[in-house]
């Protein structure tokens, strides 16, 4: 079904909407997509005052931010079919109402085990939102304007990640932890009720049962696959349970498949991925995120362990990726919507490889300059990929299921984030371990020992990381173009 033939509530189609009220609704769809992955950030340095307070372990404080990543992740296709089936504005606006009722059951949580709870029940609204804002976002928008669109769509998220921990410890330092959540609750009010006066809901949808144990089975699937590549860094891919869950997930998802192809009205409709622009696109995404990721990872142990800035300095050197791919994603998306996207999101996974095989070059004496010259050339190169890139992916689904398609783009997100951590932390943790005992046997010790341990292993899991985004200019160059004579492209 082609949203061409969806009027909304006044009865107007979307190429009848006015430029201004296009600028409305992608100004809502902007407030729930910065603050989804905003409240994934912004916790992280409330970590230890929470942690206080309650008298608890960091082991269980931890599952403040591993609950609402988990949730949010194994819910993400679940959502994006709801939205396909009841339409993308009900879940858009119930997943407010669900963040907003979440945030302030957070703020007012008695004890740590009810926050964690609270936690999971916040993540499911922020993961309708997630899911559902590049769905809105291309629903309303011409086809020739899409990129520029999702282009502004990716610098909210860009500005939520970078913000979020500086926004955190202002609150945290001046109104204490439940501040960060209590926050949310007059915005979420706000946003919710902008969101149904100005997005359309576009009518004319299939009427189809909802796939129920379709959804259980992927969300549990997901779920055991997440939970250890989470969690395997800490205690090691051989760990009998880690190893338990992971088969256990492999297995529900391999049952997901087969329920799938019996159905009549699938979760996931499979015959997605028989279109390469669709598959590749989204293995692309789930690469680049994987290889910027480990950047997260290794780059702040590099900043404060081997060359002991302080976190404050520490911070402010990595802000130049984040602000970088904020400039260059709707640059990005303008220019893709006038050149074939796999063009622009190749060349910026080429950029990408470039930045990373430098940040393997960087030593305990490089210059400041470089480490912010190194980090702009990957967030350049980010920003070239992810808003064409994730313009194919929408581009390449009709109208009916690009609720199911922005959920994919979500979930190969946060498993290239998952997948990113677990494997270059690994990488990163093996490679140290071996030349320590490596260097130890040829006689070296002390300060210098730890500084070439160090070195030895962030050179190598950077240059895994090029590896990684270089293996992405290839999924991404052999999609194939986007066909912009198609009726939902």
């Amino acid at each position: 079904m082609s949203s061409k033939s969806g009027p909304d509530p006044a009865g107007l189609s979307y190429e009848q909407l006015t430029r201004n009220r296009r600028r409305q609704i992608l100004l809502a769809v902007a407030v729930g997509t910065f603050m989804a992955p905003l409240d994934s950030s912004v916790v992280n340095i409330a970590l230890p005052s929470i942690s206080t307070y309650f008298q608890a372990s960091l082991a269980v404080v931890e599952w403040v931010i591993l609950a609402y990543l988990l949730m949010i992740s194994s819910l993400l296709l679940v959502f994006g079919r709801l939205g396909d089936l009841y339409g993308h504005k009900k879940i858009y606006i119930l997943g407010f109402v669900i963040f907003t009722a979440g945030s302030l059951l957070c703020g007012l949580a008695p004890s740590i085990a009810l926050l964690i709870v609270f936690r999971a029940i916040q993540a499911i609204g922020a993961g309708m939102l997630m899911a559902m804002g590049p769905a809105i976002v291309t629903d309303v928008s011409l086809p020739q304007e899409r990129g520029k669109s999702l282009g502004i769509i990716a610098v909210s998220v860009s500005i939520a990640l970078s913000a979020g921990p500086v926004l955190g410890g202002f609150l945290t330092d001046k109104f204490g932890w439940p501040s960060i959540f209590l926050i949310n609750i007059p915005i979420g009010i706000a946003a919710s009720i902008i969101a149904a006066r100005v997005i359309p809901d576009f009518k004319g949808r299939e009427v189809q049962p909802f796939d129920i144990k379709g959804a259980i089975t992927v969300f549990l699937a997901l779920l055991f696959i997440l939970f250890p590549l989470s969690y395997a860094e800490k205690v090691g891919w051989k760990n009998p349970y880690i190893l338990s869950f992971l088969t256990v997930g492999v297995i529900l998802l391999g049952f997901f498949l087969y329920l799938e192809k019996r159905v009549k009205y699938p979760m996931v409709d499979l015959t997605l991925f028989k279109n390469r622009l669709f598959s590749m696109s989204n293995l692309s995404a789930l690469l680049n995120y994987m290889a910027m990721f480990s950047v997260i990872l290794i780059m702040p142990f590099y900043l404060q362990q081997l060359r002991s800035f302080p976190p404050s300095k520490a911070g402010l050197l990595l802000i130049p990726t984040p602000l970088t791919t904020m400039l260059v994603a709707p640059l990005s998306g303008v220019v893709s919507d006038r050149v074939d996207t796999r063009y622009i999101s190749s060349l910026g996974m080429v950029i990408t490889t470039l930045g990373l095989w430098l940040l393997s070059g960087l030593h305990i004496n490089s210059s400041t300059s470089t480490i912010v010259f190194t980090l702009i050339i990957v967030g350049i190169g980010s920003g070239m990929f992810q808003t064409p890139n994730n313009s194919a992916v929408m581009g390449s689904v009709p109208a009916n299921r690009r609720g199911i398609a922005s959920g994919m783009l979500a979930v190969m997100r946060n498993l290239g984030m998952i997948l990113g951590v677990a494997v270059s932390g690994a990488i990163f943790t093996g490679q140290r371990n071996y030349l320590s005992k490596f260097l130890a046997a040829q006689g070296l010790s002390g300060v210098e020992l730890k500084i070439q341990a160090f070195s030895g292993a962030m050179r190598l899991t950077f240059l895994a990381a090029a590896g990684i985004a270089a293996a992405g200019v290839l999924t991404s160059l052999i999609r194939g173009p986007l066909n912009q004579n198609k009726p939902y492209a």
